[in-house]
């Protein structure tokens, strides 16, 4: 099977399972939210904050540093004519010894740290005890967390995603399944009761996937031994091991705790613009919980392609392979970008259908609306962050998104207290417009491709809009019954984006010539 073939498969098996797995993930939100109230979810939204700086000191950059890793091991094995057919090689095995080890160490350390702080951390920073009992439970899964990215960084450098696929497949359906059996019997009522069944229905997920990783990893075809001049040094292993994940580690520990700042200061925003507590984390949680999960589901697509592509881009750099990379960067550009203008016009077209349909009788349609014209910077700037990172640029990536975070957590001090939650969706297009700017700018510099605003913005643009106008005056105006509200959002969704292909394919946005060498390329052997 050639490289593309096995890229795409890959990337459509990863974006159907990302793309069930997020529904399955809006779905369970919106039980959530009956049966425990928009407080509710805003409360383990501020859990979930802490959690994820946990999680950041717990992996400590280490699924990249896998990835790298292994990739480049393999890319020397190549280099120097050993052919691999299952990929566990004693220089690969090496490699993961010593990110096991790490991932441990870091781990180990996270989790005693939030156990043994939990009290202070829920009274004096998140100022609500009912914190308490849901981050020590969270502080068991940290180590779980860690070993499995590792694995997931494994499992990425040798194109088997189908194996990371399959674990989160099981930890999504188990934490679903565990969350509701424990909301149903053992929910008490209270705000503090639904969080914790449903932290709980987590860490179950967690150590249970975890086992799932770790029996994968121990099934993996052993090869025979390679030449030993290949075996790479332990000390050499840990020295680059050190050098990828450290500086993208401790970049996350500053950016992740920016990130957990700001959202503490999300609520005490709220409260001070005049909101009451329950109101201000009901309405963080509309926002974080319900709304942009639905922002983000379509993204399932191309970040799934995007992860893909950091050990493409680092195999193809250490080959020195700077054709292919112009290539990769080039065709990534214009196939995030059309798939991004697309999916914002869309949005915005049926932003209240999409906000009643999924949430009725809450704000959600309109927050849709809001954020919707930054999707194709978020999105885009999701697969920049990917090929930068594998052309070795994560310090200056992480340097960006620190910079981001930090401005965030500046314009929420000044912006909630006087537009409320109108100032965070303020703070977020700043930030997001800054952060791709700069990260978009990198990439065009280090590729050296260009950017051709008319043929990749304007034309998809022009596009999205009059597809979405003629379907929109198609569905209000011609007497035309639906059996549902779903159902006509569904047809109209559909058609307008089967409309904006049609309108990108006249217009050249959508090259023949690249569609039938894409064609033979998976056909072929």
């Amino acid at each position: 099977m050639n490289r593309f073939k096995k890229f795409i498969l890959n990337g459509l098996m990863l974006t159907a399972v990302s793309l069930m797995m997020r529904g399955i993930g809006v779905s369970f939100n919106v039980y959530i939210s009956n049966k425990v109230g928009a407080e509710a979810m805003g409360l383990f939204t501020l859990i979930s904050t802490v959690y994820s700086f946990a999680i950041t000191v717990a992996t400590s950059g280490i699924n990249l540093a896998a990835t790298r890793l292994v990739s480049e091991a393999l890319g020397e094995l190549s280099t120097a004519g050993i052919r691999i057919n299952g990929g566990k090689t004693d220089s690969v095995r090496a490699v993961m010894k010593k990110c096991f080890s790490y991932a441990l160490f870091f781990s180990i350390a996270s989790a005693l740290a939030l156990f043994l702080f939990a009290p202070a951390i829920s009274v004096r920073i998140l100022k609500d005890e009912r914190c308490i009992s849901s981050l020590r439970l969270l502080a068991v899964t940290l180590p779980p967390i860690a070993v499995s990215s590792a694995l997931s960084g494994y499992f990425t450098a040798l194109r088997k995603v189908y194996k990371n696929a399959l674990t989160q497949i099981t930890e999504q359906f188990i934490k679903i399944a565990a969350s509701a059996y424990l909301l149903t019997f053992f929910f008490g009522g209270g705000v503090e009761s639904a969080c914790v069944c449903v932290v709980l229905g987590g860490v179950i997920a967690e150590v249970l996937s975890f086992i799932v990783h770790t029996i994968l990893y121990f099934a993996e075809k052993r090869e025979p031994s390679e030449n030993e001049k290949l075996l790479p040094n332990p000390r050499l292993i840990g020295s680059k091991l050190r050098g990828i994940a450290l500086p993208v580690a401790f970049s996350a520990y500053l950016r992740s705790g920016l990130v957990t700042i700001e959202h503490i200061l999300i609520p005490w925003g709220l409260e001070r613009s005049g909101s009451s507590r329950a109101l201000s984390l009901a309405a963080y949680g509309t926002v974080h919980s319900m709304v942009f999960p639905i922002v983000f589901f379509p993204s399932a697509i191309l970040s799934s392609f995007a992860g893909l592509l950091v050990p493409e881009v680092a195999q193809a750099n250490s080959e020195k392979k700077y054709t292919d990379i112009e290539k990769i960067v080039s065709n990534v550009f214009e196939t995030a970008l059309i798939f991004a203008i697309g999916t914002a016009g869309i949005m915005i077209c049926f932003s209240y259908e999409l906000g009643n349909i999924i949430y009725p009788g809450t704000d959600a349609g309109k927050y849709i609306k809001m954020i919707a014209p930054l999707i194709p910077v978020m999105y885009l700037d999701t697969a920049v962050d990917s090929m930068l990172k594998g052309l070795g640029e994560q310090v200056y990536s992480m340097g960006v998104n620190i910079v981001d975070s930090l401005l965030s957590v500046v314009l929420v001090v000044i912006l909630l207290p006087a537009f409320g939650i109108d100032g965070y969706i303020m703070t977020v297009y700043f930030t997001e417009i800054v952060n791709a700017t700069l990260s978009i700018t990198r990439l065009l510099n280090v590729s050296k491709i260009k950017p051709y605003v008319v043929g990749r913005v304007v034309k998809p643009l022009v596009c999205v809009i009059i597809a979405s106008s003629i379907i929109k005056y198609i569905a209000e105006f011609l007497p035309v019954s639906f059996p549902s509200m779903t159902f006509e959002a569904v047809v109209s969704i559909s058609c307008t984006a089967a409309l904006y292909l049609v309108f990108l394919f006249f217009c050249g946005s959508l090259k023949k010539r690249k569609i039938k060498k894409a064609v033979k390329l998976l056909t072929s052997k």
